[in-house]
């Protein structure tokens, strides 16, 4: 299957060397290029790309507004947003993360992460630049000690805490399965529980939960 992929930055030379890099991939098209968050939007919303490649920073609408309106809560049918950046700023990574963004990259990741990060969202999975990921997921609670984080619908299982773990470091479906000696569907299934459970959207904000209840730290 082709992930069909919307390019979104305001600088011309980026934009277009993003595109490229995407394009000269298997599997992955390039189906539209917006220089601005209003056109972004509008691209997002006409095309419905497997995944939206955002800017933060951006004329008209920036990309944490940008993916607020794309991926945010209460929107019917969310797509799948990976913001990236050149600021290493945790202000921008919360922002983006709690606006329902799937993916957090710097721009000097570099092509293989970027392909990696396009490949997660468009599967449900998530991915964040790894030398911003556990600084960012660990200092949650203490940037906003008087939010409690939502309890679980139900209580978890010794089994559901296992994944909730692994899935708070990064790790995909396939390495939880490997991890845990499970078959893939079935961790599909303990990941699925667990979005239920703590009403998550996804990945993202169950590694941002777990973080924040105090089941993982550094």
């Amino acid at each position: 299957m082709t992930v069909r992929v919307l390019v979104a930055d305001d600088q011309d030379l980026v934009r277009t060397g993003l595109s490229m890099i995407l394009d000269a991939q298997p599997g992955i098209e390039v189906v539209g290029q917006a220089a601005d968050g209003h056109a972004a939007v509008e691209l997002a919303r006409r095309l419905r790309p497997d995944v939206c490649l955002v800017d933060i920073r951006m004329p008209g609408l920036d990309g944490i507004e940008v993916t607020e309106l794309l991926a945010g809560r209460g929107v019917p049918d969310p797509m799948a947003v990976v913001v990236i950046t050149t600021f290493d700023l945790d202000e921008y990574v919360h922002g983006a993360l709690r606006a329902g963004a799937r993916g957090f990259l710097l721009k000097d990741a570099g092509p293989e992460l970027l392909v990696q990060a396009v490949h997660a969202a468009a599967v449900g999975d998530a991915l964040i630049a790894p030398n911003v990921t556990r600084r960012l997921l660990s200092t949650l609670a203490a940037r906003e000690p008087s939010s409690r984080p939502t309890q679980p619908i139900e209580p978890l299982t010794d089994r559901e805490e296992e994944v909730l773990a692994l899935v708070a470091r990064g790790r995909t479906n396939t390495e939880i399965a490997a991890d845990l000696y499970i078959g893939l569907t079935t961790a599909k299934t303990h990941v699925a529980s667990l979005l239920a459970k703590i009403g998550a959207r996804n990945r993202v904000e169950i590694a941002m939960w777990a973080y924040e209840t105090g089941r993982v730290g550094d």
